[in-house]
Parts: C-alpha cells; sequence; structure tokens
C-alpha cells in the first residue's frame, strides 16, 4: 500500500506542477466548477423534454437520483470513512502543491466531483446514449477532464479520481439498468408518452 501511495504522489505531481501552462491555468478552474456546466444541464433537460415529454421528465428524475447515489456514497460514506487529508492539506507536502483553487477542509477520498460526473456520465451513455450513440465519447471525455481537473487544480490524488470514476461508473451504469428495465420510463426514439 505504502508503494502505491508514494506512486500516486508522485503522479499528482506530475499532473499538478509538470503539466501546467497559462492556458490550462486558466480553465480547470472553471472547466472543473460545477456551476460551470448548468447551461449544458438545462440544455438536456429542455431537450429530453421537448423531444421525449413525460419521459423525458422521468428521465431527469433519474438523473437527479443518479447524482444523489453518487454525492452520497462519495461524500458521506467513502470520505467519512477513509478520511484521507487532501494535497493542498498535507502538511508534508502543501508547499510543493500548485493549488489553484480553495482547498476546502474536506477529505480527499474519494473525489466526489468525479464521482459525480462519472455516474452520469455513464447513466447518460447507457440511456439516451442508446438513441444518440454520438453522445458517448463527448460525456465520457466531458467526466474524464472534469476528474483530471481535480487533480490538476491541487485538490485530490489520482487514486481518488480514479476510485471515484469506477464507483461513478457502476453507480450510473445499475440506475441505467434499472431505469431501462421499465418501458414506462425507457426514452425511445419517437416517443411521444
Amino acid at each position: 500500500m505504502e508503494t502505491i501511495l508514494q506512486l500516486d504522489e508522485q503522479l499528482f505531481f506530475i499532473i499538478n506542477n509538470d503539466w501546467h501552462n497559462p492556458f490550462l491555468d486558466a480553465i480547470m478552474p472553471y472547466w472543473r466548477e460545477k456551476t460551470t456546466w448548468i447551461p449544458l444541464y438545462i440544455a438536456l433537460a429542455a431537450f429530453v423534454i421537448y423531444r421525449f415529454r413525460v419521459k423525458g421528465l422521468y428521465f431527469i428524475l433519474a438523473v437527479a437520483l443518479t447524482v444523489g447515489v453518487a454525492d452520497t456514497v462519495s461524500s458521506k460514506l467513502i470520505k467519512k470513512t477513509v478520511k484521507r487529508v487532501r494535497p493542498c492539506n498535507d502538511t508534508e507536502i502543501k508547499a510543493q502543491v500548485d493549488l489553484l483553487v480553495g482547498c476546502g477542509g474536506g477529505y480527499s477520498f474519494t473525489s466526489s466531483h468525479a464521482t459525480n460526473h462519472f455516474a452520469v456520465a455513464v447513466f447518460i451513455i447507457n440511456t439516451l446514449g442508446l438513441l444518440f450513440r454520438r453522445i458517448r465519447w463527448p460525456f465520457l471525455i466531458w467526466a474524464a477532464t472534469i476528474a483530471l481537473g481535480q487533480v490538476y487544480v491541487g485538490v485530490h490524488y489520482p487514486i481518488d479520481i480514479t476510485v471515484g470514476a469506477i464507483i461513478g461508473s457502476l453507480i450510473g451504469w445499475g440506475i441505467a439498468k434499472g431505469y431501462n428495465a421499465f418501458p414506462r420510463f425507457r426514452l425511445e426514439l419517437y416517443s411521444q408518452a
């Protein structure tokens, strides 16, 4: 375990220190911020309601459930159990961390940003993405870059986002499977119900 944590710290410094450049320094603090994506959420909600009517509302509720489950598992269950200190709060390395946002007082493992965004992305890929295949990779890349941004700005280690991504993906996949099992809720092309 000690070796894994040392590798995690080394990879953190590669991403957090070595990769820095003025363009990403300007973009990443906003890119990983959840409020930046409000227009995307509104556009997605408007599209599914317009296109699928009542089933679009069920879809939105399922996305909200996905976020709620993912955030609860990450923030309330895992973080409070593991209690890993954020790199920007770790007294041994904090002076070397290139911190681009506020550090926050919470714990590091797992990254809730990674968990939540991967849960949403995988849910969308396995629901709406079954009808509109071209959205699959963009949503996966979207979640991955937001997660990576957490390391870049100095608030999470790579293991935090990796495990968060795995857990979020499993949650998104599981909720999508449950959602798709009910024809009353499932999105279908040419659905007017």
